[in-house]
């Protein structure tokens, strides 16, 4: 027997079979695709192929609490459920964005509840981590540590900033890649063959280039774009899926700025390039573009931060002082004013002398060491706490910079396998050829500076 379903809305009669595939075509094609296993899951062998960490994990049965760190689109959600479906434990799951506290301690008194005798912790899976204030991941803290529940968190900005140190020591981190080519046309050609959809829709994919390009690793995206050009060609039996179509539909259909996709990266890269190159105008539009398209005024504070060290560094250090004065004010006093604190901060790091020296001096000290291993403090620099140490040479030839004229006295700091190594060397602006020469003053012979 056959059972109709009415939908008042339209007035329209389905059979169950029609009305599921009705709710099914309801749902974007990425959550039709979301896999359901390890198996149909793409991407990240580095974590989940055979005899890796996370496959390990999850054949022992026992899991710890961790965080998965990557860009959007890669899997984090897909693998929290798969996880929790393969071990059979309870999930419970909570959105950074509309959970407060309150919320918190709600789900962490059912998850108590929910666990069976000598069964594992439930497992809750906390989707945008980062977005969590101090006092919420605060909440978390006992819970996590008394195995109440095995936290998962899934976040898209480094968690070393933004998960409090005591919550990320009781977590590992994870980090998830965006997808390979391969792995976005191997989805793209199972959604296509897969998908109830699609099959009515006889879709070919017969170019892949626009597909992959405007994808950037994310699967979500990727499918996203065939879900919007299908939809934009109902009235044609076959969709052939070409570089041309592609592009001329996402242009019909410009996304506002995506600041977890492809375009957040571009953009901020543009930004960042702009100030280095020592461009106002383009890196003002750039901080326009992210402002109006709603990306995080953290993020770019901390952007500038960055490029306040490595590109202007010692040419201008009041460009450091400056930019992380911004970050302060961003936190401070917010949207909408706050975008004045980044324009200011913007054009002051873009018209400032330039110099990466620091930059260099750093990584030549991590390659030398890199090279020459844990090389011995020498003696007359060695702390001298106890008397054995005093008796041992710990400290006896240091001289006192300050008894000396200048305020300088010429000694070796640098262990004795390396002494006389050169790491830093000034660049040409007006601040480090001072600095430079008062080296050179000071250390004579004992340098070349």
């Amino acid at each position: 027997m056959k059972i109709k379903i009415l939908d008042y809305s339209t007035g329209k009669s389905y059979f169950c079979g029609e009305f599921s595939h009705l709710l099914n075509k309801m749902q974007p094609l990425a959550e039709r695709m979301r896999p359901k296993s390890l198996e149909d899951y793409v991407g990240q062998q580095h974590l989940i192929g055979d005899g890796a960490v996370l496959r390990r994990m999850i054949d022992s049965g026992k899991i710890s609490s961790f965080i998965l760190w990557g860009p959007p689109g890669v899997g984090k959600t897909t693998l929290a459920g798969i996880i929790a479906e393969q071990l059979r434990l309870p999930f419970f799951t909570l959105s950074a964005i509309s959970s407060g506290v309150k919320d918190i301690r709600e789900v962490l008194e059912k998850a108590k509840h929910s666990r069976g005798f000598d069964t594992q912790a439930p497992i809750l899976f906390i989707d945008e981590i980062h977005r969590f204030s101090k006092s919420q991941q605060d909440s978390l803290l006992s819970a996590v540590e008394r195995g109440v529940v095995t936290l998962i968190g899934a976040t898209t900005e480094n968690p070393s900033f933004e998960v409090i140190t005591p919550l990320l020591s009781r977590c590992q981190v994870y980090v998830l890649k965006p997808l390979e080519n391969e792995d976005l046309l191997r989805l793209a050609e199972k959604a296509i063959s897969t998908d109830y959809e699609l099959k009515q829709r006889n879709v070919v994919l017969k170019e892949t280039n626009a597909l992959l390009r405007f994808s950037g690793g994310d699967a979500r995206k990727m499918l996203n774009i065939i879900d919007l050009v299908c939809n934009a060609e109902q009235d044609k039996e076959t969709v052939e899926l070409t570089d041309d179509l592609i592009t001329i539909r996402l242009q019909q259909n410009p996304s506002a700025y995506d600041k977890n996709g492809e375009l957040h990266y571009d953009i901020i890269s543009a930004f960042i390039k702009s100030i280095r190159g020592s461009d106002p105008d383009a890196a003002i539009y750039w901080l326009g573009r992210m402002v109006a398209g709603g990306e995080d005024p953290k993020f770019i504070a901390r952007r500038l931060v960055i490029s306040a060290a490595e590109d202007i560094g010692l040419a201008n250090p009041n460009a450091l002082l400056l930019a992380n004065a911004a970050f302060d004010a961003i936190q401070k006093i917010g949207w909408p004013e706050g975008r004045i604190v980044l324009a200011e901060a913007t054009i002051y790091l873009a018209t400032s002398p330039k110099s990466n020296s620091a930059y260099k001096a750093i990584g030549a000290a991590l390659d030398m060491v890199q090279k020459t291993g844990d090389l011995p403090v020498p003696l007359n620099i060695r702390n001298a706490p106890t008397k054995l140490m005093e008796q041992m040479g710990y400290g006896a030839e240091y001289r006192y910079p300050h008894d000396y004229p200048g305020h300088f006295y010429a000694q070796q700091y640098m262990p004795d396998a390396i002494s006389g190594v050169q790491l830093w060397n000034g660049g040409d602006s007006a601040a480090e050829a001072k600095m430079q020469e008062q080296m050179k003053r000071l250390w004579g012979e004992f340098k070349k500076y």
